[in-house]
């Protein structure tokens, strides 16, 4: 993850300010989540979103392919103005952030060590279970970012999540069941005192509800599309220690600090249907869904 943000040109001179233009990538529609954190907490921003909805999922393909279409996902973000990229892909985190900072020119924040580190704030015990997808849990990219901050993890796969998730089943006695079975595999066999649970999957926030009913008493749930909206903000907010008095000012209005005058500016990308986005995009932003653009990349 990038250790600092650039402020748009015009705010490192004497014009007037303009929102920071926040690019958001992921397979398909959980990342939806991720920007829905992001505009809770940044909501002057100007945002675009870009789901490549033809080609996912992710987890099933090998990682040179899920760089191949991650970068290029990127360069379009790029192009289209984005002057900081998040990740909002927990496949792509793991399997390529290297790939997209190298092939990205502006600062990328993915969504793995953000909520690694929240989880290991929150945790007492130093003992953490996290959830994800099949192709995550493979990866360890939590795990291996936890165990470099002295947090011992247990990863668990949860693959019929993401699909009852998608088929709109967020609060069903069959959802309730498969989490309750899932969680209590993950937290045996010497995790009884984890104290953390780590959503490592975007999809995963719509079942916060549920999750808290199924989950141990004594457990926290870490949200890392939340997680990662702060590390955002607080990036944005960083550069504020650079900037005079006028300038901090013009920083915290565009860093959402001051009240929205506006509704949210927001564009967004797909490469398959624009109404199937249109409609399930819906359930995972919480808001409707509209400027919707198909795009072809290459492939």
């Amino acid at each position: 993850m990038s250790n600092s943000i650039a402020l748009p040109a015009s705010m490192s001179g004497s014009a007037p300010t303009t929102p920071p233009i926040i690019g958001v990538f992921d397979s398909g529609f959980g990342g939806l989540t991720v920007l829905k954190a992001l505009l809770d907490v940044i909501p002057e921003a100007e945002y675009l979103y870009f789901g490549d909805t033809a080609r996912l999922p992710y987890g099933s393909k090998s990682a040179e392919t899920v760089a191949r279409y991650a970068c290029e996902a990127a360069r379009f973000l790029e192009q289209q103005g984005a002057e900081r990229l998040v990740i909002a892909c927990n496949t792509a985190t793991a399997l390529a952030l290297n790939q997209i900072n190298g092939a990205a020119s502006v600062p990328v924040i993915g969504v793995i060590e953000p909520g690694a580190q929240r989880a290991a704030a929150v945790s007492k015990s130093r003992r953490v279970v996290v959830i994800g997808t099949e192709a995550t849990v493979c990866s360890h990219a939590y795990q291996n970012a936890l165990a470099a901050i002295q947090v011992e993890s247990r990863e668990k796969a949860c693959p019929l999540l993401v699909p009852l998730v998608e088929e709109g089943w967020i609060d069903t006695a069959v959802t309730e069941q498969v989490a309750r079975i899932y969680l209590e595999e993950a937290f045996t066999d010497g995790f009884h005192a984890a104290d953390v649970l780590l959503l490592g999957c975007t999809h995963y926030p719509l079942l916060k509800p549920l999750l808290h009913r199924v989950a141990p008493p004594n457990v926290e749930l870490v949200d890392s599309a939340e997680s990662t909206a702060l590390v955002v903000r607080e990036l944005l907010m960083s550069a504020v220690d650079d900037m005079g008095r006028r300038g901090r000012r013009l920083l915290r209005a565009s860093a959402g600090l001051a009240p929205a005058g506006r509704d949210p500016q927001i564009r967004f990308f797909v490469t398959d249907s624009t109404e199937k986005f249109r409609r399930l995009g819906a359930l995972f932003l919480g808001r409707p869904i509209d400027h919707i653009t198909h795009v072809d990349l290459k492939e």
